[in-house]
């Protein structure tokens, strides 16, 4: 009995230090790179909530949630760094946010009754599709064409956006700060500050369409308030918090090509473990 309890208390130990860790690493990642930190935190809920027995859809659910509950406070954050740098094109980033709202309350309703093994392949669709769109651009310049005026791009943006990031249980900012990049005229640090305050609507709206939907649900964890998991949002947006504003101070310390590269590689691993490439060549 006391040997179980042991075990029990060891592996306890260890989802709570994995989360916290996470958490510390999504936190800078925010403040870095403008993202959400969703691609960083969904593979390890996932894995935290497979491993106590939880079914694997209602886990990636769980997991999408939750992440985008953590993504608000963390990505909030980051914004106060990059506000004190200059960078945060405040009409544009609203815009973005609230019609990316709209866009994520759908894809969380959408995601909400969709079967797991295809929720996970969609979110390394986007995370792969954000990293080769990035690689393949233009270079980066820190002299950019005049940022895109008028509302219209920025709404069309921002409900496409928020619905990718409904359904892949992420920020929107591994999708957004490239397009922000290549199609709105934004410099590189500019589409990371500005991120910062788009996916926190995003998150917004995502969160609230997890908690409805997954409202009731049978099977799922301990402490969840409908597809969020309170527990895990407490260690996860604790750490990050800690963290982001350090990475948005990072970020205006190293050169574009290095922050874009670091970005890629992230969202290439990521992206290629959820869609299970690594299991299958047995990694």
């Amino acid at each position: 009995m006391q040997l179980a309890l042991a075990m029990i208390a060891e592996s306890m130990l260890i989802y709570i230090l994995v989360l916290l860790l996470t958490g510390m690493v999504v936190g800078f990642a925010c403040g870095m790179l403008g993202v959400g930190g969703g691609f960083i935190m969904v593979p390890v809920q996932i894995w935290a909530l497979t491993s106590m027995g939880v079914d694997p859809t209602l886990s990636t659910r769980v997991a999408f949630g939750t992440s985008l509950a953590v993504i608000l406070p963390t990505s909030l954050c980051g914004c106060h760094g990059h506000i004190c740098q200059g960078v945060v094109l405040w009409r544009q980033g609203v815009t973005l946010g609230l019609s990316g709202l709209v866009g994520a309350l759908l894809g969380g309703t959408i995601a909400a009754h969709a079967p797991g093994e295809l929720l996970r392949m969609i979110f390394g669709l986007v995370i792969l599709a954000g990293a080769l769109r990035m690689i393949f651009a233009r270079e980066l310049r820190r002299s950019r064409p005049q940022v895109v005026e008028g509302l219209v791009p920025y709404v069309l943006w921002g409900v496409a956006i928020g619905l990718i990031s409904g359904l892949a249980g992420i920020g929107g900012g591994v999708i957004l700060v490239p397009a922000m990049v290549i199609a709105m005229g934004f410099t590189m640090y500019q589409a990371v500050g500005t991120s910062t305050v788009a996916i926190a609507f995003n998150a917004m709206g995502g969160t609230i369409s997890y908690a409805i939907n997954g409202w009731g649900v049978a099977g799922l964890p301990a402490h969840c308030v409908g597809y969020i998991d309170l527990l895990q949002f407490i260690l996860l947006a604790g750490a990050s918090m800690l963290t982001a504003h350090w990475g948005a101070n990072v970020t205006h310390k190293i050169s574009e090509q290095k922050l874009k590269r670091v970005f890629v590689a992230l969202m290439i691993i990521i992206g290629l473990k959820m869609m299970g490439l690594f299991n299958w060549i047995g990694f």
